[in-house]
């Protein structure tokens, strides 16, 4: 089934570009901002380090676990509205941080955020599958990136910079006011929805045994380990997660095109190797928070100065996001993808060379940062270009929500797997504490790396 449009003469325009980024920004930039903050907020909440890991990344996991049902929405209800609920989302997770005077209700927040991004995500990347075509999708694709991993990317710089400056609650004025000019810029965007998606019944089994087993799977990882295997609530949470996730499987096999997973999307391998090489990049964002924290308690730099170290990634990805979109258009997805993982890994390599003394350490950094942030510009517009043509237009909204679910799932993996392995070999020294848990980061990258050669096509259709 095609997607109907109110207005089928609208072609997308730069303020709905600028709009639907600022959106993207909400979760990339201003979200991922506190993982440069993190002694501080420890301190003003009073957290220990396995609840703190554990409620930091509760933003991403839920972000994952939404992400395919708010897609599903935007294909039913409408895309901009879902937009639309999204900002609204994310105003009213900031207020909620904002006024926050323990970890419960920072932990609130931090779900608030993670839903906000599961609508904003797929229903803008569906949006740019309908109203951008050819060369413009790819430009719009690559704007899209430069908001997802160039707002990461600048997000340790921000928020360093605001925490010093004005405390780090003031993130959350900054993402509000960000959010509200969002609004009004996507104003009077013609909806679309899809016929098909509005005659289907949800799959609610399969939407809550996702999120049941995720989250016990992230508390395994966050808390599990650090009380033992043997441990009452280890073992609690490792069942949890085993058999919420036969219930999953077992129910989105049987439910097959009406499952919360439509595993028909995973048909193509450009598709599916987008999502998979997707997952793994993303879970390299754990680096972001072990560097941060590793300057700061093994380097004694501040907020401020840990940020200032990450400006290269921010410029490398800026520049790379656009190279990337013409390295798309002459060698076709393959090539920049596979290029872009291993650059990455490289990246963290370096930064993992802990064992070098503080004076090269601290050039070190910054030239790694900078690889790193290479490698994901070179990476980020030909993936999601490779993703989202590679499916029918009427499932664009839940495609989408695939590909980003990657995206959250990856980042919480590897945000609580990299926090975790920090905390548990800090006994034995903040710089060993760092270099295992970058090293953990780097094999990430390389399994991304392998995923690309090994499943995408070496040609796969472009003009789409």
């Amino acid at each position: 089934m095609t997607t109907i449009q109110t207005q089928n003469e609208f072609r997308g325009n730069d303020k709905l570009l600028i709009g639907m980024v600022l959106g993207v920004l909400t979760f990339w930039l201003f979200y991922q901002s506190m993982f440069n903050v993190v002694p501080s907020i420890q301190k003003d909440l009073g957290m220990s380090d396995t609840s703190l890991n554990a409620v930091i990344s509760l933003g991403s996991l839920f972000s994952g676990c939404f992400i395919i049902l708010m897609g599903g929405l935007a294909d039913k209800f409408g895309r901009v509205r879902l937009t639309y609920v999204g900002f609204t989302l994310n105003i009213i997770a900031c207020l909620v941080l904002y006024f926050s005077t323990n970890p419960f209700t920072f932990g609130l927040g931090r779900v608030l955020q993670g839903l906000s991004s599961a609508c904003i995500m797929p229903a803008t990347l569906s949006i740019i599958k309908n109203y951008y075509h050819g060369a413009k999708r790819q430009r719009a694709f690559s704007f899209w990136s430069i908001g997802s991993f160039g707002g990461s990317g600048l997000s340790s710089f921000v928020g360093g910079a605001i925490a010093t400056s004005m405390g780090w609650k003031s993130i959350f004025l900054l993402s509000i006011a960000i959010s509200v000019v969002g609004m009004l810029l996507i104003k009077g965007t013609p909806e679309s929805k899809s016929h098909e998606a509005s005659t289907t019944r949800y799959d609610y089994v399969g939407l809550f045994s996702c999120v049941i087993g995720l989250l016990c799977l992230n508390l395994l990882i966050t808390k599990g380990f650090r009380l033992g295997f043997t441990n009452g609530f280890t073992l609690t949470m490792l069942a949890g997660a085993v058999i919420m996730g036969i219930v999953f499987f077992r129910t989105e096999i049987k439910k097959k095109h009406q499952a919360f997973l439509d595993f028909s999307l995973f048909n193509s391998r450009g598709y599916s190797g987008a999502c998979l090489s997707n997952f793994l990049l993303n879970c390299m964002a754990g680096t972001i928070i072990i560097i941060n924290t590793y300057l700061q308690k093994g380097h004694g730099l501040t907020a401020f100065q840990a940020g200032v170290k990450s400006l290269g990634y921010v410029v490398m990805v800026m520049i790379m996001i656009r190279v990337s979109e013409k390295l798309l258009q002459k060698f076709g997805y393959k090539t920049p993808m596979w290029l872009g993982t291993a650059i990455t890994a490289v990246g963290a390599l370096g930064l993992s060379m802990t064992f070098v003394s503080h004076e090269v350490y601290m050039w070190w950094v910054i030239v790694s940062f900078a690889v790193f942030g290479f490698g994901l510009g070179c990476y980020s517009t030909p993936a999601a270009d490779c993703a989202m043509v590679n499916v029918p237009l009427d499932k664009a909204g839940v495609a989408a929500g695939v590909f980003k679910m990657a995206s959250a799932l990856g980042a919480s993996f590897g945000i609580a797997t990299g926090a975790t392995i920090f905390s548990a070999f800090k006994d034995a020294g903040v710089h060993l504490a760092g270099q295992y848990a970058l090293l953990t980061m780097v094999a990430f990258g390389v399994l991304a790396t392998l995923a690309v050669l090994v499943m995408i096509p070496k040609k796969t259709a472009q003009s789409a």
